[in-house]
């Protein structure tokens, strides 16, 4: 018997919303059914669209507001209703870290079984100013009749939305992408067309450092033979006296992944600088840095308080990077050894080390769930372990040699709550470790990303 569903695509209903979906959609039910609603708070009575059903749930459009929520807020960009790098412009940002927070609990409670009356949850740590707050764009190009154009592609497309700014970049970015457009379109620098796999300039990407006002421009092209390069050079170096690199990434693969291997510098030097708190770190085209400097030394002061460290620990750094944590807990610990299965990363982290005259840390380049046997194997004993993984988590096979090695103290920074949750299930499963202490860090205000900090503490036996 085929289940009754209420709605048909195309029907206008009214609907009262009760949630937010992960993903920031408004969640309202129409006769029992499930309806996910772009743009839609808790709260509201609305006017929508059905566009899109299932068995168990469909997807409408927001036509009209009848009854707003009070936390609702006129988006200040422009572009808001078409770009898709922001999800939350609309609301309040004291109702965005509630939000936030409430989706970190739900994932450890709903994915990772866990009892958050035995945790110390703290709150969420958001800032005083949640706008211009990112150190980094990475821009695509496209053409129109008229020149260059480059913004942010269309919710769930490839359609290149024209920007003149985005209000969570750093201003200088937005004159970095008006300058490439304009001076790229009389120079007759042609745009990648990614249908045909044909054109030459792909994406521009734009490093600031916020404490050393140092620049960095990248260009990513379909191609090493570079079209006016002289010209281009002269009219950025010209345009900003700040900039101390320009590089050519080269990508000529037919994939959605921004970088290519190659890079070499057409200008200036191959790094820029920036510091976290007290430690400096050399930034290169490809490095990882964390976007929100602000809230990365708060992200960091974190990492280093759970792993409470009185000097005399060994510490093992799991996904290590470009070194940022590991150089932060060696301030602090005996020593530190960092794994990264990126070889230029890790050069990176042992140019960082120097940089930094911190003798006390060791990098090595592989993968952390077979480096970290060998290491036991030469005798080191890690008193405290620090994992940092990409959005998909950590490797099982990694949590089980952190079982296996069993460090006093895990400290785990996600920047997933779900991929968290089901990795703190494993850990806590075991038995061996208790989660003590979880502290989200809201790192990209505007949008639903979230960042948290959590310590597992080893059992008295």
């Amino acid at each position: 018997m085929t289940e009754h569903i209420p709605v048909q695509k195309n029907d206008e209903i009214e609907l009262q919303i009760d949630d937010l979906s992960h993903d920031a959609y408004g969640v309202g039910r129409f006769q029992g059914y499930a309806l996910f609603v772009k743009d839609a708070l808790p709260g509201e009575v609305i006017k929508a669209k059905v566009l899109k059903t299932k068995k168990n749930f469909g997807y409408a459009k927001l036509l009209a507001l009848l009854e707003p929520s009070t936390t609702r807020m006129a988006p200040p960009c422009p572009l808001y209703a078409k770009c898709g790098g922001c999800q939350l412009q609309h609301m309040a940002y004291s109702e965005q870290l509630k939000f936030k927070e409430k989706l970190v609990c739900s994932n450890l409670e709903r994915i990772g079984g866990i009892d958050l009356s035995d945790v110390q949850f703290h709150p969420i740590m958001g800032m005083a100013e949640p706008w211009r707050y990112r150190n980094k764009t990475q821009v695509p190009i496209g053409e129109e009749e008229g020149g260059l154009i480059g913004g942010f592609y269309r919710d769930r497309s490839h359609d290149i939305i024209d920007m003149k700014q985005c209000l969570i970049q750093h201003e200088l970015h937005d004159q970095v992408v008006q300058a490439v457009k304009t001076i790229g379109s009389r120079l007759g620098i042609p745009a990648y067309h990614e249908a045909s796999h044909s054109g030459f300039l792909r994406h521009v990407v734009a490093k600031y450092g916020f404490e050393t006002n140092q620049l960095m421009i990248v260009l990513v092209t379909n191609g090493e033979k570079f079209p006016a390069k002289e010209g281009l050079i002269a009219a950025l170096t010209t345009r900003f006296p700040n900039l101390k690199s320009i590089v050519q990434n080269i990508n000529t693969k037919q994939t959605n992944v921004i970088f290519g291997e190659q890079s070499k510098v057409l200008w200036g030097e191959p790094y820029i600088y920036d510091t976290i708190g007290n430690i400096r770190f050399a930034i290169s085209a490809r490095s990882f840095f964390q976007v929100n400097p602000v809230q990365t030394k708060l992200l960091y002061d974190t990492t280093l308080k759970f792993a409470d460290l009185q000097g005399d620990e060994t510490v093992i750094d799991a996904y290590c990077g470009i070194g940022t944590i590991s150089l932060f807990l060696a301030q602090e610990a005996k020593q530190v050894y960092g794994v990264e299965v990126v070889a230029e990363a890790v050069e990176d982290a042992k140019r960082n080390a120097m940089l930094n005259n911190m003798t006390n840390v060791r990098f090595v380049t592989g993968k952390a769930e077979e480096i970290l046997p060998g290491w036991t194997g030469e005798g080191i004993e890690a008193d405290v372990i620090v994992v940092d993984p990409p959005r998909k988590g950590c490797d099982p096979a990694l949590l089980d040699t952190i079982l296996d090695i069993e460090p006093k103290r895990i400290v785990y920074v996600s920047c997933n709550p779900a991929t968290l949750a089901r990795d703190l299930k494993m850990l806590a499963d075991d038995g061996r470790y208790q989660l003590k202490q979880v502290h989200p860090v809201d790192m990209f205000p505007q949008t639903v990303h979230i960042e948290c900090v959590t310590l597992l503490q080893r059992k008295t036996i």
